[in-house]
């Protein structure tokens, strides 16, 4: 394995794709179900949602609890160290807002 060489390089690593950060932004405000968190990132498939989260939660960024009811209901939420995550995604998240004209109009062209 080789070693990080910053901790952007760790930081890419463990979000690194599409759907990371559109996992843990829809986290954001709380647990979510499977089925609520397909349906808030769009264009998601169920195949790739599950492997993402499995990835995400052996890097110990989510949390999926079972409750061992009828029907079994199974619920996904953000560790500490995912919502110290989220905390750096937000500045991300607020230059693609200021910037959201401009990237539309280069990504059509």
């Amino acid at each position: 394995m080789i070693p990080y060489t910053c901790g952007l390089d760790a930081a890419a690593d463990v979000i690194g794709g599409k759907w990371k950060p559109r996992i843990l932004w829809a986290l954001h405000h709380g647990p979510m179900r499977f089925g609520e968190l397909r349906r808030a990132i769009a264009g998601v498939t169920e195949k790739m949602l599950i492997q993402q989260l499995r990835e995400l939660e052996s890097r110990d960024i989510v949390h999926r609890e079972v409750f061992h009811q009828v029907p079994p209901k199974v619920e996904y939420s953000l560790t500490d160290l995912g919502r110290s995550l989220n905390v750096a995604l937000a500045p991300l998240d607020a230059w693609g807002a200021d910037h959201l004209a401009e990237l539309e109009a280069s990504r059509a062209g």
